[in-house]
């Protein structure tokens, strides 16, 4: 059966022919060259769409670990699934694996589960060399801006894994306040690991001082090791052309706004939207809208449910507008929706730590993998489509049904506060 099922995706790819370059692929690409992003060709890319496919396969990745493992993630929340990573690193710092990890200061501190200092001590003694970004300091001002949200791990130079998870068991067990707490992330193998170790280097040295520019940690090109990962199936297994988009604060800090505006702006017949945070900010409103006008089909699934007060009601003031200018909304149910995904023409997706709220559009650190392959693309849309079949579709039956006057004035009101959500 599934070997029917790869030969069909083989024969789909052929049709969709998945070298040929369309308008909107060439639209982004030069947008992002443009802006310094370096597209490599070489990439396989294996979507891990549950907590648990995350975890196993990346706890089995650093389990094999010969050289490096460098770890930065917004929050390590002090729970299960931590406590293993914790135990792995510390073993393969025994081995003599250097083993480095980042986690930023606020994240740690506004998560219910943070590490303490003796739980840093502990990781530093047995040979983790932990660091925390931006640590909270009174007066706190410099907490409301900038904080390190990307998710980023690179073992041995030639492996990665980025996304929308941080380290909780929440990922796998849900919460009490949300249920389900949906969510992707990815394995990259190829150039594009080497981009993504480049982005770790630079935070490294602003936080720690330590330079880390060695041929040793930038192995992309050199065989993978590492063995039993689930693969990337697909017939462009290495062969994806991926650019890595990192907004950082000065250096690039327009790159997330420029990426889903041009692609938005690019797009002849589809886009496929998945973002927890959907509190947008004109200039997206405005490409969405014009998209619209211009025929393009915009599907967008949002969450009923969100950890972040006000939030949901920002999200279905927005949703129920471009909904009567056309766009399609679902709104999942089972829990928390926490992905970072986008599709357009069923020729380029994203997938990241990037929420389209001003946060991560004007302020955060920020990664996001952009993928130029038809066949994670239709993963994607795929995955979306059975999303799909978890929500409720909005209509203007639902919408009078299901907010009453309070909420829809909540909305308004939470739109006006969406700069500050």
């Amino acid at each position: 059966m599934k070997k029917a099922f790869f030969i069909a995706v083989a024969a789909l790819c052929i049709v969709l022919d998945v070298n040929a370059v369309t308008a909107s692929d060439s639209a982004i690409t030069d947008i992002l060259e443009k802006k310094g992003i370096v597209f490599t060709h070489n990439n396989s890319v294996t979507l891990l769409t549950t907590g648990h496919d995350k975890f196993v396969d990346m706890f089995n990745a650093i389990s094999q670990a010969k050289s490096s493992v460098h770890l930065e993630y917004f929050n390590f929340r002090n729970d299960s699934i931590a406590s293993e990573l914790f135990d792995i690193l510390k073993r393969k710092a025994a081995e003599g694996v250097e083993v480095r990890a980042l986690f930023d200061g606020f994240g740690n501190s506004s998560n219910n589960r943070p590490l303490r200092k003796r739980h840093i001590d502990s990781l530093r003694k047995a040979g983790v060399n932990i660091h925390e970004f931006d640590p909270l300091r009174f007066p706190w001002i410099n907490h409301v801006f900038s904080r390190d949200h990307r998710k980023i791990v690179v073992i041995d130079g030639n492996i990665a894994y980025t996304g929308g998870m941080n380290v909780a068991d929440y990922y796998i067990k849900g919460t009490e306040q949300v249920g389900e707490w949906h969510d992707m992330h990815c394995r990259i193998e190829g150039g594009a690991v080497s981009q993504l170790q480049m982005i770790f280097v630079r935070i490294w040295k602003k936080v720690t001082g330590e330079d880390l520019w060695n041929p040793k940690y930038f192995r992309a090109y050199e065989p993978v090791e590492i063995s039993g990962l689930s693969p990337d199936t697909t017939p462009t297994a290495r062969h994806k052309t991926i650019g890595i988009i990192n907004r950082e604060p000065h250096a690039s800090p327009d790159i997330i706004r420029a990426f889903y505006i041009g692609a938005i702006n690019s797009a002849e017949d589809s886009v496929k939207l998945i973002n927890p945070y959907f509190t947008l900010n004109g200039k997206l409103k405005r490409a969405i809208k014009r998209a619209l006008k211009r025929g393009v089909k915009f599907e967008i699934l949002v969450s009923a449910k969100s950890d972040i007060p006000l939030t949901p009601d920002c999200v279905m003031y927005n949703v129920h507008k471009l909904m009567k200018r056309g766009a399609d909304v679902w709104i999942y149910q089972p829990g928390f929706h926490h992905t970072k995904v986008m599709m357009v023409d069923g020729r380029f997706c994203t997938v990241g730590s990037a929420n389209l709220n001003s946060r991560s559009l004007s302020w955060d650190y920020e990664a996001n993998a952009v993928i130029i392959d038809t066949c994670t693309t239709r993963q994607l849309n795929d995955i979306f489509d059975g999303d799909k079949k978890k929500s409720i579709y909005l209509t203007p039956e639902y919408w009078k049904e299901s907010r009453s006057t309070w909420k829809k004035f909540v909305g308004w009101f939470a739109h006006l506060l969406a700069p500050f959500l």
